[in-house]
Protein backbone atom coordinates (compact mmCIF):
# COMPACT_ATOMS: atom_id res chain seq x y z
CA UNK A 1 0.00 0.00 0.00
CA UNK A 2 1.62 3.39 -1.25
CA UNK A 3 2.32 6.01 2.09
CA UNK A 4 1.65 9.12 0.34
CA UNK A 5 3.53 12.59 1.24
CA UNK A 6 1.40 16.09 1.26
CA UNK A 7 2.85 16.73 -2.42
CA UNK A 8 0.79 13.15 -3.49
CA UNK A 9 -1.56 13.65 -1.74
CA UNK A 10 -3.96 15.96 -4.47
CA UNK A 11 -2.59 13.83 -7.82
CA UNK A 12 -3.14 10.26 -5.88
CA UNK A 13 -6.39 11.49 -3.47
CA UNK A 14 -8.21 14.46 -4.92
CA UNK A 15 -7.36 13.75 -8.74
CA UNK A 16 -8.39 9.90 -8.82
CA UNK A 17 -10.43 8.24 -11.08
CA UNK A 18 -11.70 6.23 -8.25
CA UNK A 19 -12.79 6.35 -4.79
CA UNK A 20 -9.55 6.48 -2.23
CA UNK A 21 -9.26 4.69 1.02
CA UNK A 22 -6.82 6.72 3.04
CA UNK A 23 -5.80 5.48 6.23
CA UNK A 24 -4.63 8.94 8.21
CA UNK A 25 -2.07 7.31 10.87
CA UNK A 26 1.22 7.86 12.33
CA UNK A 27 4.38 5.55 13.22
CA UNK A 28 3.91 5.72 17.07
CA UNK A 29 0.30 4.85 16.97
CA UNK A 30 -0.49 0.89 18.31
CA UNK A 31 -4.14 0.65 17.27
CA UNK A 32 -2.98 2.21 13.70
CA UNK A 33 -0.61 -0.93 13.65
CA UNK A 34 -3.46 -2.90 14.94
CA UNK A 35 -5.58 -1.43 11.79
CA UNK A 36 -3.02 -1.74 9.09
CA UNK A 37 -3.77 -5.78 8.69
CA UNK A 38 -7.07 -4.99 7.70
CA UNK A 39 -6.80 -1.56 5.77
CA UNK A 40 -4.25 -4.20 3.31
CA UNK A 41 -6.87 -7.15 3.69
CA UNK A 42 -9.52 -4.23 2.30
CA UNK A 43 -7.07 -3.04 -0.50
CA UNK A 44 -6.78 -6.25 -2.00
CA UNK A 45 -10.38 -7.20 -1.75
CA UNK A 46 -11.14 -3.86 -3.39
CA UNK A 47 -8.55 -3.83 -6.01
CA UNK A 48 -9.36 -2.45 -9.05
CA UNK A 49 -12.38 -0.55 -7.70
CA UNK A 50 -10.77 1.46 -4.85
CA UNK A 51 -7.24 3.02 -4.41
CA UNK A 52 -5.99 2.58 -0.75
CA UNK A 53 -3.50 4.96 0.63
CA UNK A 54 -1.49 5.71 4.29
CA UNK A 55 -0.95 9.43 5.19
CA UNK A 56 1.68 10.32 8.50
CA UNK A 57 -0.18 12.46 10.25
CA UNK A 58 3.01 13.68 11.60
CA UNK A 59 4.02 14.54 8.01
CA UNK A 60 1.29 15.91 6.63
CA UNK A 61 -0.21 17.82 9.63
CA UNK A 62 -2.18 20.59 7.44
CA UNK A 63 -3.62 17.86 5.20
CA UNK A 64 -4.88 16.40 8.31
CA UNK A 65 -6.08 19.53 10.14
CA UNK A 66 -7.88 20.26 6.72
CA UNK A 67 -10.11 16.84 6.69
CA UNK A 68 -10.87 17.41 10.68
CA UNK A 69 -8.21 14.31 11.64
CA UNK A 70 -8.95 14.91 15.51
CA UNK A 71 -7.83 11.13 16.39
CA UNK A 72 -6.07 8.42 15.09
CA UNK A 73 -6.52 5.96 13.26
CA UNK A 74 -8.94 7.60 11.00
CA UNK A 75 -9.99 6.40 7.55
CA UNK A 76 -11.53 8.75 5.19
CA UNK A 77 -13.23 7.47 1.75
CA UNK A 78 -12.80 10.16 -1.07
CA UNK A 79 -14.95 10.05 -4.33
CA UNK A 80 -14.82 12.37 -6.82
CA UNK A 81 -12.30 14.73 -5.01
CA UNK A 82 -14.51 14.88 -1.77
CA UNK A 83 -15.02 12.97 1.38
CA UNK A 84 -17.50 10.41 0.93
CA UNK A 85 -17.35 8.36 4.38
CA UNK A 86 -14.88 8.03 7.62
CA UNK A 87 -14.40 5.86 10.28
CA UNK A 88 -12.43 6.99 13.69
CA UNK A 89 -10.54 4.46 15.30
CA UNK A 90 -10.27 0.69 14.95
CA UNK A 91 -12.88 -0.43 12.73
CA UNK A 92 -13.68 -3.85 11.77
CA UNK A 93 -13.49 -5.26 7.79
CA UNK A 94 -17.31 -5.38 7.68
CA UNK A 95 -17.79 -1.67 8.71
CA UNK A 96 -15.32 -0.46 6.55
CA UNK A 97 -16.40 -2.92 3.63
CA UNK A 98 -20.22 -1.50 4.00
CA UNK A 99 -18.68 2.05 4.24
CA UNK A 100 -17.03 1.11 0.69
CA UNK A 101 -19.72 -0.14 -0.98
CA UNK A 102 -22.16 2.19 0.00
CA UNK A 103 -20.01 5.25 -1.84
CA UNK A 104 -19.53 2.87 -4.88
CA UNK A 105 -23.70 2.63 -5.55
Amino acid sequence: MLEITKDQFKPEVLDSAVPVLVDFFATWCGPCRMLAPTVEDIAADYEGKIKAVKADVDLMPETAMEYGIMSIPTLVLFKNGQPAGKMVGVSEYDEIADMIDNALK
